[in-house]
């Protein structure tokens, strides 16, 4: 902006002889005033509105005028005292009772603003700007009543609402501005409410409300040392800030359990690690990001405690706090993994690898998509009712008794839709076996490929009795097996031809 020349007379000492001039002197500097005034060159009309005052200091509107400069300043605190005193000198000086109220208002004392306002209606009852006024501080009021209300039910979005609209009517007010912020910090949203935070400490320094706001921002970001530092700031300030002695309680409760767990679980001591992460999650609710860990925490001890659901359980407790916490989308996809929830990990580990492409992520969703894959076939291990690392003699001697247990001749007297199911186990079990105790077809099997698929198999010519007939060593004769209600499967003879 250009700078704008103004002829200012050059000041010489004057000769005061007697009120008369001093009354003189001060009308002339409050004359200078209000050219500066209308020029909008507020610290200049300041100063001339000052001289004014001290040359004739009983001078209502002057102290009114000062007043209305420093309101364009927006130094409110000030204006409130030179409006006090305007109406102190004159209780029929109107304006200076509108400006008391709008500067009470501003600072949002809206009671204090409602009787100013209600005075200037007494003395000029169809003065339409106390009017508007009036009924800005009863919205000031309903505002405030609606925010205690939200912050008593926890509902803080509900805080910010109300705080932004009483702040519209009260800009100079750190009360409201640090309730909004203190919700801001509550809600997650740490960068609005430091800046907040951080705007009133450039203004003063040793507000103990700003530095409480801006230790609970760092606090609820896990820089536990760095908030408590804040913290006993604020209290060296303000002795008795409730809040930032329990903040500051909590934060070094929280870090001191949070670390015995640490060290609990790095001495194997998981029964004890998991216990005292469970004991930290309820220091503070209200901390979402350090809790976050802590679920994440307990779940990695429950999973080596062999806790898998419980351990699902608090990785989602985690994700819902911190829906970017990679660790705990890892954590809950290798629990996904152990319980054969192929689907949900895939799921998982796609969500892990959308947001950081990692060769080892990239590794992790390819196993977990095989797995899948592998999941959707027969699983001949489970048809055997073996481990997967089943010897060669493990899988021959499951063989041998399910093919037994589930054999035609020996469900020859049972209802037609059972020797139909009976059967078709026994085509299974030959299947599962031909491809279990062949090395290079249970390669590929465990490897995920689909054998009809590499043509390797093919499951539509297989005959379960040529496998049967060979492992049992090719006896041109069949067996006959007691059908009485206790015969197991070991119950048959051959019958040679």
């Amino acid at each position: 902006m250009a700078a704008v020349d103004i002829d200012v007379p050059v000041e010489t000492e004057p000769q005061i002889c007697n009120q008369e001039d001093l009354e003189r002197l001060a009308e002339s500097f409050k004359e200078q005033g209000n050219a500066y005034y209308s020029k909008k060159d507020y610290s200049q009309a300041f100063n001339y509105y000052t001289k004014a005052i001290d040359a004739c200091p009983k001078n209502a509107s002057y102290y009114g005028n000062r007043a209305a400069t420093l309101m364009m300043l927006c130094r409110f605190r000030e204006a409130l005292e030179d409006s006090q005193q305007a109406v102190r000198l004159d209780d029929c000086f109107m304006k200076g009772h509108l400006r008391e109220g709008k500067c009470h208002l501003s600072l949002g004392n809206a009671m204090a603003a409602n009787r100013c306002f209600q005075k200037v209606l007494e003395l000029e009852p169809s003065n339409r700007e106390a009017q508007q006024e009036k009924k800005n501080a009863a919205a000031l009021l309903e505002y405030q009543r609606m925010a205690d209300f939200g912050f008593e039910k926890r509902d803080f979005r509900k805080v910010v609402f109300c705080m932004d609209r009483a702040l519209a009517l009260a800009s100079a007010c750190h009360r409201f501005k640090i309730l909004k912020a203190e919700c801001l910090a509550l809600l997650g949203r740490y960068p609005e409410a430091q800046s907040v935070a951080s705007d009133i400490l450039r203004m003063d320094s040793t507000n103990a409300d700003a530095l409480y706001v801006r230790g609970l921002c760092l606090y609820y970001e896990d820089c536990i040392d760095k908030a408590v530092q804040f913290f006993v700031q604020a209290l060296r300030m303000a002795p008795d800030h409730e809040k930032a002695r329990l903040a500051c309680r909590n934060a070094k409760a929280l870090k001191a359990k949070k670390e015995e767990g640490n060290q609990a679980f790095k001495n194997n001591n998981y029964e004890a690690a998991y216990q005292l992460y469970t004991e930290a999650l309820a220091i503070d609710p209200n901390n979402i990001k350090t809790n976050a860990k802590l679920y994440c925490n307990r779940a990695t001890a429950g999973a080596k405690l062999k806790k898998v659901d419980q351990a699902i359980e608090d990785c989602t407790s985690a994700i819902k706090l911190d829906d970017t916490y990679i660790k705990a989308y890892l954590r809950r996809a290798q629990c996904y993994m152990d319980t054969e929830q192929y689907e949900e990990a895939v799921r998982d580990y796609e969500k892990v690898y959308q947001t950081e492409k990692t060769s080892d992520h990239k590794q992790m969703l390819k196993k977990a998509q095989m797995e899948l894959k592998k999941s959707k076939r027969k699983d001949y291990y489970k048809v055997l009712g073996v481990g997967k690392n089943a010897t060669e003699d493990e899988i021959k001697k499951a063989y041998r008794k399910r093919a037994l247990m589930h054999h035609p001749d020996r469900h020859s007297s049972a209802t037609p839709e059972v020797q139909k199911e009976e059967e078709k186990k026994f085509k299974e079990v030959g299947e599962a076996f031909t491809v279990l105790s062949d090395p290079k077809k249970k390669v590929r099997y465990d490897n995920g490929h689909d054998l009809e698929d590499d043509g390797c198999f093919d499951g539509g010519d297989f005959d379960a009795n040529n496998i049967f007939r060979a492992f049992f060593g090719g006896h041109s004769g069949g067996f006959t097996f007691d059908s009485s209600p206790d015969s197991g499967p070991g119950n048959f003879f051959f019958q040679f031809g």
